[in-house]
């Protein structure tokens, strides 16, 4: 059995993780036969540790993203891989300057990540793992199709050199897409071309390179625990990944070594900003942005106005506002809206 210390040392190794707040992404895809009941002694164990976060549960499993003291996080880490089958969770650690989410929810789904192809089930049939120290050479050999699984604000920030993006705005719209596509992505051929895929923390590749093993397609890989997983293990001198990557809480990007991004994000259209973006005559921190300024009425911008100022002032205070934005934009993510 590992213990709490030797855990620390595996699974924390870079500079991100001495920040003050431990976060963690996580997801196993896992048969549960009953899975409303695993919800209440999660949720206590979270509250009594004072983790914040999101937690879906579903009958193929779980998938969330936490964040807490180190030892919390541990414990609840702990928990869920003693629930049957999940013993070898996957999860992804960083750091946070302060706390990325606004409160704790544990909530029951139909799936642990929105793909809507009934059918397709990751414990039967997936793609082949490859390890973010493999990557790099499967992506450069050019009989490698590469496709970003994510949607198209993710991929706006950043994505691996030559990746195909789906401009999918969800990831239900994926399989359509790719049913569209597939005659001009493989060919009529015999010798049909490898196809690598990569999402945030892997879940989405997990339901992606199932669908498409499903759809008859033989030989597909996936990037084993994702970008956040690569930007970890990949020094940046070797790296093929450009720019930086989007993550579903408040801290809105993080670059190599998971270490906190430059974005911000929009509290109107819930967009990611960089500095051109911020300095643009269009940004009204909370308010508008330039993606946004066009689309929103002086009525609505008023109302945004209102919303900043109290925030301000609770922030002042010390306190939080409970009507502060949630921090992502859908639940068809890596790791879903904690807000």
């Amino acid at each position: 059995m590992t213990s709490t210390s030797d855990l620390s040392q595996r699974e924390h190794p870079t500079a991100a993780h001495n920040a003050p707040v431990c976060v963690a992404a996580l997801y196993q895809f896992a048969p549960f036969a009953d899975h409303a009941a695993l919800r209440a002694p999660l949720a206590a164990l979270c509250e009594e540790e004072g983790i914040r976060g999101t937690l879906l549960l579903a009958h193929e499993g779980i998938n969330g993203t936490i964040a807490g003291t180190r030892s919390g996080i541990e414990r609840v880490i702990a928990h869920v891989r003693a629930l049957p089958g999940c013993a070898d969770l996957d999860v992804k650690f960083s750091g946070a300057r302060e706390m990325p989410f606004l409160r704790m929810k544990v909530r029951l789904k139909n799936e642990i990540v929105t793909m809507g192809e009934p059918g397709t089930d990751p414990l039967a049939t997936v793609g082949t793992y490859v390890a973010p120290e493999d990557w790099n050479d499967l992506i450069s050999d050019p009989d490698t199709i590469l496709i970003d699984t994510r949607n198209d604000y993710e991929v706006a920030i950043g994505t691996f050199k030559g990746a195909i993006d789906p401009e999918t705005a969800s990831f239900r719209e994926f399989p359509g897409w790719f049913r569209e596509q597939r005659a001009k992505l493989l060919g009529e051929g015999k010798d049909a071309p490898k196809v690598a895929m990569f999402c945030t923390g892997g879940i989405r590749c997990e339901k992606s390179t199932a669908f498409l093993k499903q759809e008859g397609v033989d030989e597909v890989y996936h990037l084993k625990g994702g970008i956040l997983k690569y930007l970890e293990t990949v020094a940046p001198e070797n790296s093929l990944w450009e720019g930086e990557c989007f993550v579903f809480d408040n801290r809105v990007s993080v670059g190599h070594g998971l270490l906190q991004g430059d974005y911000t994000l929009c509290h109107a259209c819930r967009l990611p900003l960089n500095a051109e973006d911020r300095a643009s005559p269009l940004f009204e921190e909370g308010v508008a942005c330039p993606h946004c300024h066009d689309e929103r009425t002086d009525e609505q911008r008023e109302r945004y106005r209102e919303r900043q100022r109290q925030q301000l002032l609770a922030r002042a205070r010390g306190e939080e506002h409970v009507g502060a934005p949630p921090p992502v934009r859908s639940e068809d993510t890596d790791t879903p809206d904690a807000a």
